[in-house]
C-alpha cells in the first residue's frame, strides 16, 4: 500500500464508510473491479493507462472454457484488477469440493497458484485487494512491465494464462525485452503480449486471451509470423469472434479470444470457430442485459470440439477448418475467411406456369379495357 492516499477528514465520514462497505455483498463478485469500473463510467473514458475492465460474462466463459485445475500455475501478465485471477479462483472452488481441506493443494492456492503483474500502482493495490476479499491469503501480485523486462525466470513456469492484453499501443524497439524481439520482430503490443504468453507457457500450458480483429488478418510480416508460429509450431484450438460492442462503453474494438496450447511440435489438426451474435447485452452504450445469450452454447459446443461439431456446416455460428485451408489462406485466422453466408431461398416457378400465368394476365388487361371502352360510349 506503499504511497496510498486515504482521504477521510473525519470520524463520521469513516463511519458512513464503513456502513456502505458493510452491505457491499462479497459472494461470488469482483466488488473491487465492479467500483473501478463505476468510477471509469463517471469520467466516461479509460484509464490513465488504457486500462478497462473486460465483462464479468467473458472472463466467466474464458475461466470456463480452459479449466484451471488444482495444483496449476495461473498468471495474467497484464492483471489489471485482477478479475482474471479472481475468477479462475472461483472456478477452482466450486469444482473442487476438496480443494481448501487437502493441505497441498490449499497451501499452492493460497501461495503459489496466482500470479499476476502490472506496470500501475494503483491497479496493484485494487487487484491485491481484490484477491484477498476472494480469500487469496498470498497472491503473488508484483510490479512488473511485462514487455520491457526480460523473463528468464518466468520462462515455461506457468500452466495457464488468462489475459486481455492493452492493444493498439506500440513500443520503440530499444523499451522491449530481447527475448520476445527474438519470436517477433514488432513494435505492436498485441503482438508482444502472445509472444510474451508463449513463452511464458509451460509445454502443455493453455491459454485465452482476447486479441483485437487486426491479429487475426492483418498483413505485416510479424502478423503473418505469429499466426504461423501459433498453426504451426504450438497447438491452436480455437478462436470465438466478439460482437464489436463488447467494450463498450470504453472502447467499440472488434475483438475475439484465441485459445492455444503450447506445445513446441505443432499439433494444429483442426481449428474451431464460434461467431457470437449477442453475449446477452445490448451491443450500445447502455449495455443492457437481453433475454438471450450465446455463451452457454459456445461453452457446451467447445467441450464438443473434437466430436459433433466436425459435423457442423460453414454457414453454422460454429464450425472446423482444417489446418490445410489456413495455410492456404496465408495464416489468415477472420472467420469471414471461412464462414458462408446461407443466402435466403427463393421458390421459383417452372417456366409454363410463368407464361400461363402472363397468358392469364394478358386476358385480365383485354377484358379491363373492353369492359372501360362499353362504359365510355
Amino acid at each position: 500500500m506503499k504511497d496510498a492516499r486515504f482521504t477521510i477528514p473525519n470520524a463520521g465520514l469513516l463511519e458512513k464508510v464503513v456502513d456502505i462497505i458493510d452491505e457491499i455483498p462479497m459472494d461470488e463478485r469482483d466488488t473491487k473491479g465492479d467500483l473501478y469500473e463505476y468510477m471509469l463510467g463517471k469520467i466516461a473514458s479509460a484509464g490513465t493507462n488504457g486500462q478497462f475492465r473486460t465483462p464479468r460474462h467473458i472472463i466467466d466463459l474464458m475461466v470456463k472454457m480452459t479449466a484451471p485445475q488444482p495444483m496449476e500455475a495461473i498468471c495474467d501478465p497484464a492483471a489489471g484488477t485482477a478479475g482474471f485471477l479472481v475468477q479462475a479462483g472461483e472456478h477452482l472452488r466450486q469444482n473442487n469440493p476438496n480443494l481448501l481441506t487437502n493441505a497441498e493443494q490449499s497451501r499452492f492456492f493460497h501461495h503459489s497458484q496466482f500470479h499476476g503483474y502490472d506496470f500501475d500502482s494503483t491497479m496493484l493495490r485494487i487487484g491485491s485487494m481484490n484477491m484477498l476479499l476472494h480469500g487469496v491469503e498470498d497472491p503473488d501480485i508484483t510490479y512488473r512491465d511485462s514487455l520491457a523486462d526480460l523473463h528468464g525466470s518466468e520462462e515455461e513456469k506457468y500452466d495457464v494464462i488468462l489475459a486481455n492484453p492493452p492493444f493498439a499501443g506500440s513500443l520503440d524497439y530499444e523499451n522491449v525485452a530481447k527475448d520476445l524481439l527474438s519470436l517477433v520482430k514488432t513494435k505492436k503490443t498485441e503482438l508482444l503480449f502472445l509472444a510474451l504468453f508463449l513463452r511464458l507457457l509451460k509445454p502443455g500450458g493453455r491459454a485465452a486471451v482476447i486479441v483485437p480483429d487486426g491479429v487475426l488478418f492483418g498483413s505485416s510480416t510479424a502478423h503473418k509470423a505469429l499466426r504461423k508460429m501459433l498453426v504451426e509450431d504450438h497447438k491452436l484450438d480455437g478462436v470465438v469472434k466478439l460482437p464489436s460492442g463488447v467494450f463498450k462503453p470504453y472502447a467499440g474494438v472488434s475483438t475475439a479470444i484465441l485459445f492455444f496450447t503450447k506445445t513446441n511440435s505443432g499439433g494444429t489438426d483442426n481449428v474451431w470457430f464460434y461467431d457470437v451474435i449477442s453475449d446477452g447485452f445490448s451491443l450500445d452504450d447502455k449495455r443492457n442485459q437481453l433475454a438471450t445469450s450465446d455463451l452457454d452454447d459456445v461453452l457446451g459446443r467447445w467441450q464438443q470440439r473434437t466430436t459433433t461439431e466436425a459435423d457442423r456446416a460453414r454457414t453454422d455460428q460454429s464450425f472446423l477448418v482444417p489446418r490445410s485451408e489456413i495455410v492456404d489462406n496465408g495464416y489468415d485466422l477472420s472467420l469471414n475467411r471461412y464462414k458462408h453466408v446461407e443466402h435466403e431461398k427463393i421458390d421459383h416457378k417452372e417456366p409454363a406456369e410463368i407464361i400461363a400465368d402472363l397468358e392469364t394476365l394478358e386476358a385480365d388487361i383485354a377484358n379491363g379495357l373492353a369492359e372501360l371502352k362499353a362504359l365510355v360510349q
